[in-house]
Protein backbone atom coordinates (compact mmCIF):
# COMPACT_ATOMS: atom_id res chain seq x y z
CA UNK A 1 0.00 0.00 0.00
CA UNK A 2 2.62 1.94 0.80
CA UNK A 3 4.97 2.64 -2.18
CA UNK A 4 1.56 1.74 -4.42
CA UNK A 5 0.54 5.47 -4.14
CA UNK A 6 4.29 6.57 -4.96
CA UNK A 7 4.05 4.54 -8.07
CA UNK A 8 1.42 6.77 -9.05
CA UNK A 9 3.23 9.81 -7.89
CA UNK A 10 6.39 9.18 -9.66
CA UNK A 11 4.94 7.95 -12.79
CA UNK A 12 4.24 12.00 -13.38
CA UNK A 13 6.86 12.49 -11.64
CA UNK A 14 9.73 11.53 -13.90
CA UNK A 15 8.74 14.40 -15.86
CA UNK A 16 10.61 16.82 -13.38
CA UNK A 17 14.17 15.93 -14.89
CA UNK A 18 12.73 18.42 -17.57
CA UNK A 19 13.46 21.26 -15.14
CA UNK A 20 15.78 19.75 -12.06
CA UNK A 21 18.06 21.74 -13.19
CA UNK A 22 16.00 25.24 -12.83
CA UNK A 23 17.20 27.56 -10.13
CA UNK A 24 15.70 26.45 -6.64
CA UNK A 25 14.31 29.82 -6.21
CA UNK A 26 11.42 28.73 -8.60
CA UNK A 27 10.17 26.40 -6.08
CA UNK A 28 9.20 24.23 -8.88
CA UNK A 29 10.75 20.76 -6.89
CA UNK A 30 8.85 19.29 -4.08
CA UNK A 31 10.02 17.25 -1.47
CA UNK A 32 7.66 14.51 -1.56
CA UNK A 33 6.52 12.26 -4.99
CA UNK A 34 3.02 13.42 -4.87
CA UNK A 35 3.83 17.11 -4.88
CA UNK A 36 6.64 16.58 -8.03
CA UNK A 37 3.82 15.05 -10.10
CA UNK A 38 1.78 17.47 -9.84
CA UNK A 39 3.64 20.45 -10.40
CA UNK A 40 6.18 18.24 -13.16
CA UNK A 41 2.42 18.44 -14.73
CA UNK A 42 1.40 21.82 -14.07
CA UNK A 43 5.20 22.81 -15.56
CA UNK A 44 4.43 21.10 -18.82
CA UNK A 45 1.32 22.54 -19.27
CA UNK A 46 2.53 25.91 -18.62
CA UNK A 47 0.88 27.05 -15.60
CA UNK A 48 3.70 27.12 -13.31
CA UNK A 49 2.53 24.91 -10.63
CA UNK A 50 -0.36 27.72 -10.48
CA UNK A 51 2.06 30.16 -9.66
CA UNK A 52 0.39 33.69 -10.81
CA UNK A 53 3.06 35.82 -12.47
CA UNK A 54 0.75 39.20 -12.24
CA UNK A 55 1.50 38.85 -8.27
CA UNK A 56 5.09 38.01 -8.96
CA UNK A 57 5.24 41.49 -11.09
CA UNK A 58 3.65 43.25 -7.99
CA UNK A 59 5.77 42.16 -5.01
CA UNK A 60 8.70 40.53 -6.88
CA UNK A 61 10.70 40.99 -3.56
CA UNK A 62 8.39 39.83 -1.26
CA UNK A 63 8.03 36.73 -3.12
CA UNK A 64 11.84 36.31 -3.94
CA UNK A 65 12.75 36.36 -0.20
CA UNK A 66 9.78 33.69 0.54
CA UNK A 67 11.14 31.52 -2.50
CA UNK A 68 14.50 31.84 -0.74
CA UNK A 69 13.08 30.88 2.71
CA UNK A 70 10.86 28.33 1.31
CA UNK A 71 13.94 26.90 -0.84
CA UNK A 72 15.95 27.10 2.21
CA UNK A 73 14.05 25.08 4.54
CA UNK A 74 12.65 22.45 1.51
CA UNK A 75 17.04 21.86 1.45
CA UNK A 76 16.97 21.11 4.71
CA UNK A 77 14.42 18.80 4.90
CA UNK A 78 15.26 16.70 1.76
CA UNK A 79 19.01 16.34 3.48
CA UNK A 80 17.57 15.64 6.80
CA UNK A 81 15.42 12.94 5.09
CA UNK A 82 17.83 11.50 3.42
CA UNK A 83 20.08 11.28 6.40
CA UNK A 84 17.49 9.53 8.09
CA UNK A 85 17.45 6.73 5.61
CA UNK A 86 20.52 6.13 5.33
CA UNK A 87 21.08 5.88 8.97
CA UNK A 88 17.97 3.21 8.61
CA UNK A 89 19.89 1.46 5.77
CA UNK A 90 22.99 1.37 7.70
CA UNK A 91 21.61 -0.23 10.91
CA UNK A 92 20.25 -2.78 8.95
CA UNK A 93 23.23 -3.98 7.59
CA UNK A 94 24.94 -3.77 10.48
CA UNK A 95 22.07 -6.09 12.54
CA UNK A 96 22.61 -8.71 9.70
CA UNK A 97 26.32 -9.06 9.43
CA UNK A 98 26.39 -9.08 13.38
CA UNK A 99 23.16 -11.32 13.73
CA UNK A 100 23.05 -13.25 10.66
CA UNK A 101 19.48 -13.26 10.48
CA UNK A 102 16.31 -11.19 10.02
CA UNK A 103 14.54 -11.94 13.16
CA UNK A 104 14.69 -9.32 15.24
CA UNK A 105 15.38 -6.72 12.85
CA UNK A 106 12.05 -4.40 12.53
CA UNK A 107 12.58 -4.16 16.77
CA UNK A 108 15.93 -2.88 16.09
CA UNK A 109 15.30 -0.09 13.40
CA UNK A 110 11.41 0.53 14.68
CA UNK A 111 12.16 3.60 16.34
CA UNK A 112 13.94 5.26 13.34
CA UNK A 113 11.54 4.00 11.19
CA UNK A 114 8.74 5.43 12.71
CA UNK A 115 10.24 8.55 13.43
CA UNK A 116 11.03 9.52 9.44
CA UNK A 117 8.01 8.00 8.19
CA UNK A 118 6.11 9.79 10.49
CA UNK A 119 8.21 13.28 9.60
CA UNK A 120 6.94 12.63 7.09
CA UNK A 121 3.71 14.51 7.32
CA UNK A 122 5.20 17.94 7.01
CA UNK A 123 5.22 17.21 3.36
CA UNK A 124 1.48 17.79 3.48
CA UNK A 125 1.75 20.77 5.40
CA UNK A 126 4.63 21.99 2.69
CA UNK A 127 1.22 21.78 -0.01
CA UNK A 128 -1.18 22.97 2.78
CA UNK A 129 0.90 26.29 3.23
CA UNK A 130 1.42 25.98 -0.23
CA UNK A 131 5.23 25.97 -0.56
CA UNK A 132 4.79 23.69 -2.75
CA UNK A 133 1.69 24.01 -5.08
CA UNK A 134 -0.27 21.07 -5.66
CA UNK A 135 -2.80 18.89 -4.26
CA UNK A 136 -3.11 18.18 -0.83
CA UNK A 137 -5.14 15.20 -1.47
CA UNK A 138 -1.91 13.02 -3.64
CA UNK A 139 0.01 13.79 -1.31
CA UNK A 140 -2.07 12.79 1.89
CA UNK A 141 -2.72 9.52 0.26
CA UNK A 142 0.76 8.63 -0.66
CA UNK A 143 1.94 9.70 3.41
CA UNK A 144 -1.10 8.06 5.14
CA UNK A 145 -0.66 4.46 3.05
CA UNK A 146 2.97 4.43 4.40
CA UNK A 147 1.94 5.85 7.80
CA UNK A 148 -0.75 3.17 7.56
CA UNK A 149 1.84 0.45 6.91
CA UNK A 150 4.09 1.21 9.56
CA UNK A 151 1.18 1.92 12.49
CA UNK A 152 -1.73 0.11 11.44
CA UNK A 153 0.19 -3.09 10.40
CA UNK A 154 3.45 -3.85 11.17
CA UNK A 155 3.94 -1.81 14.94
CA UNK A 156 0.12 -3.09 16.14
CA UNK A 157 0.38 -6.38 14.99
CA UNK A 158 3.56 -7.95 16.62
CA UNK A 159 3.49 -11.62 15.56
CA UNK A 160 4.27 -10.67 12.39
CA UNK A 161 6.89 -8.44 13.05
CA UNK A 162 9.88 -11.17 11.89
CA UNK A 163 8.00 -12.12 8.25
CA UNK A 164 10.63 -11.83 5.69
CA UNK A 165 7.94 -9.81 3.78
CA UNK A 166 9.07 -6.91 6.40
CA UNK A 167 12.49 -7.25 5.68
CA UNK A 168 11.33 -7.03 1.46
CA UNK A 169 9.65 -3.92 1.72
CA UNK A 170 12.18 -2.14 4.79
CA UNK A 171 14.42 -2.73 1.80
CA UNK A 172 12.64 -1.41 -0.86
CA UNK A 173 11.15 2.01 0.96
CA UNK A 174 14.83 2.50 2.05
CA UNK A 175 16.53 2.19 -0.94
CA UNK A 176 13.50 4.08 -2.71
CA UNK A 177 14.02 7.10 0.09
CA UNK A 178 17.60 7.58 -0.20
CA UNK A 179 17.47 7.90 -4.13
CA UNK A 180 14.56 10.03 -4.06
CA UNK A 181 15.48 12.57 -1.08
CA UNK A 182 18.93 13.27 -2.40
CA UNK A 183 17.00 13.61 -6.09
CA UNK A 184 15.45 16.08 -4.44
CA UNK A 185 18.35 17.62 -2.48
CA UNK A 186 20.61 17.71 -5.44
CA UNK A 187 17.94 19.47 -7.48
CA UNK A 188 17.35 21.84 -5.19
CA UNK A 189 21.05 22.52 -4.78
CA UNK A 190 20.95 23.18 -9.00
CA UNK A 191 23.57 20.21 -9.40
CA UNK A 192 21.53 16.80 -9.98
CA UNK A 193 24.56 14.60 -10.55
CA UNK A 194 23.49 12.11 -13.60
CA UNK A 195 23.87 8.85 -11.27
CA UNK A 196 20.95 10.30 -8.80
CA UNK A 197 19.05 10.94 -12.04
CA UNK A 198 19.55 7.43 -13.49
CA UNK A 199 18.76 5.67 -10.49
CA UNK A 200 15.85 7.50 -9.45
CA UNK A 201 14.47 6.69 -12.76
CA UNK A 202 16.02 3.22 -13.03
CA UNK A 203 15.77 1.37 -9.19
CA UNK A 204 11.94 1.34 -9.04
CA UNK A 205 11.97 -1.50 -12.15
CA UNK A 206 13.08 -3.93 -9.15
CA UNK A 207 12.01 -1.75 -6.06
CA UNK A 208 8.40 -1.32 -6.63
CA UNK A 209 7.72 -4.61 -7.37
CA UNK A 210 9.40 -6.18 -4.34
CA UNK A 211 7.89 -3.38 -2.35
CA UNK A 212 4.90 -4.06 -3.51
CA UNK A 213 5.46 -8.15 -2.74
CA UNK A 214 6.43 -7.32 0.55
CA UNK A 215 3.55 -5.18 2.04
CA UNK A 216 0.84 -7.40 0.55
CA UNK A 217 2.63 -10.89 2.23
CA UNK A 218 2.81 -8.69 5.09
CA UNK A 219 -1.30 -7.67 4.96
CA UNK A 220 -1.73 -11.32 4.05
CA UNK A 221 0.63 -12.68 7.32
CA UNK A 222 -1.95 -10.42 9.38
CA UNK A 223 -4.85 -11.41 8.37
CA UNK A 224 -5.15 -14.46 11.29
CA UNK A 225 -4.51 -12.54 13.82
CA UNK A 226 -6.73 -9.72 13.31
CA UNK A 227 -9.68 -12.47 12.29
CA UNK A 228 -9.09 -14.11 15.80
CA UNK A 229 -8.48 -10.49 17.62
CA UNK A 230 -11.46 -8.43 16.31
CA UNK A 231 -8.80 -5.53 16.19
CA UNK A 232 -9.62 -2.39 15.24
CA UNK A 233 -13.10 -3.69 14.60
CA UNK A 234 -16.42 -1.87 15.39
CA UNK A 235 -19.11 -4.53 16.16
CA UNK A 236 -23.00 -4.06 16.22
CA UNK A 237 -25.05 -3.04 18.51
CA UNK A 238 -23.02 0.43 19.67
CA UNK A 239 -24.62 3.30 20.54
CA UNK A 240 -23.41 4.43 17.66
CA UNK A 241 -25.13 1.91 15.01
CA UNK A 242 -22.47 2.10 12.98
CA UNK A 243 -19.86 -1.28 12.16
CA UNK A 244 -16.23 -1.54 10.63
CA UNK A 245 -14.25 -4.64 10.20
CA UNK A 246 -10.73 -4.48 10.38
CA UNK A 247 -10.53 -8.08 8.59
CA UNK A 248 -12.46 -7.09 5.09
CA UNK A 249 -10.60 -3.95 4.98
CA UNK A 250 -7.21 -5.59 4.78
CA UNK A 251 -8.98 -7.72 1.91
CA UNK A 252 -10.34 -5.16 -0.07
CA UNK A 253 -6.96 -2.84 0.51
CA UNK A 254 -4.86 -6.26 -0.73
CA UNK A 255 -7.53 -6.30 -3.76
CA UNK A 256 -6.97 -2.92 -4.43
CA UNK A 257 -3.61 -3.83 -6.02
CA UNK A 258 -4.53 -5.56 -8.82
CA UNK A 259 -6.24 -3.14 -11.07
CA UNK A 260 -4.10 -0.01 -9.86
CA UNK A 261 -0.37 -1.29 -9.60
CA UNK A 262 0.17 -2.69 -13.10
CA UNK A 263 -1.51 0.59 -14.39
CA UNK A 264 0.78 2.34 -12.54
CA UNK A 265 4.09 0.87 -13.21
CA UNK A 266 3.71 0.72 -16.78
CA UNK A 267 3.06 4.81 -16.58
CA UNK A 268 6.39 4.78 -14.83
CA UNK A 269 8.22 2.28 -17.68
CA UNK A 270 6.31 5.38 -20.34
CA UNK A 271 7.96 8.09 -18.59
CA UNK A 272 11.38 6.77 -17.40
CA UNK A 273 11.59 6.23 -21.12
CA UNK A 274 10.85 9.66 -22.04
CA UNK A 275 13.12 11.18 -19.14
CA UNK A 276 16.03 8.95 -19.74
CA UNK A 277 16.14 8.72 -24.02
CA UNK A 278 15.78 12.81 -24.37
CA UNK A 279 19.01 12.78 -21.80
CA UNK A 280 20.87 10.50 -24.28
CA UNK A 281 19.83 12.38 -27.45
CA UNK A 282 20.83 15.80 -26.27
CA UNK A 283 24.11 14.15 -25.40
CA UNK A 284 24.54 12.79 -28.67
CA UNK A 285 23.60 16.29 -30.54
CA UNK A 286 26.78 17.42 -28.64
Amino acid sequence: MGRLTEVAALGSGARAARWAGSPPTLLLLSPTSGCAATMASSDEDGTNGGASEAGEDREPGKRRRLGLLATAWLTFYNIAMTAGWLVLAIAMVRFYMEKGTHRGLYKSVQKTLKFFQTFALLEIVHCLIGIVPTSVLVTGVQVSSRIFMVWLITHSIKPIQNEESVVLFLVAWTVTEITRYSFYTFSLLDHLPYFIKWARYNFFIILYPVGVAGELLTIYAALPYVKKTGMFSIRLPNKYNISFDYYYFLLITMASYIPLFPQLYFHMLRQRRKVLHGEVIVEKDD
